[in-house]
């Protein structure tokens, strides 16, 4: 139900590669066999309009964007305890036993690289943490 242009850019390798080449990614990964990434030209212009911008991104393209933003505040978010994570990702039931596992251990990660953020919001109560990510973004 993505919308090319809306919920996401959809883009054949190939072109994909050659932004990442000409710099036009704010930060980009490979996981699972397709590639993500966040395109620069957007988010610079929100924040030249002085528009607050928020990237949903794993750990890796956070410290991508860290290098091009190092004034840039990153916010993780992190789930109340990694076996309520495991409780949450198995109960979506959209996943083998072994993409779980790759999440878990991936996630695993995460949770030990959070001190590298300026603040951590735990997705416990989702009105809460969307309450603190607001006032951390200076939106409330």
């Amino acid at each position: 139900s993505e919308v090319d242009g809306q919920s996401f850019f959809f883009l054949p390798r190939s072109d994909f590669d050659a932004k990442v080449a000409q710099g036009g990614l704010l930060e980009w990964a490979e996981f699972a066999g397709n590639c993500y990434g966040t395109p620069r030209e957007p988010v610079e212009a929100q924040l030249q309009a002085g528009r607050p911008v928020l990237l949903e991104i794993e750990l890796e393209g956070a410290r991508q964007v860290r290098r091009s933003f190092p004034s840039g505040f990153q916010i993780f978010l992190a789930p109340p305890s990694f076996s309520e994570l495991e409780r949450r990702i198995r109960g979506r039931g959209t996943d083998s036993e072994d993409a779980i596992l790759r999440r878990l251990a991936r996630a695993e990660q995460e949770l030990n690289a959070q001190d590298e953020f300026d603040a951590v919001v735990i997705n416990d109560a989702l009105d809460t943490a969307l309450a603190e990510l607001e006032r951390l973004m200076g939106l409330s």
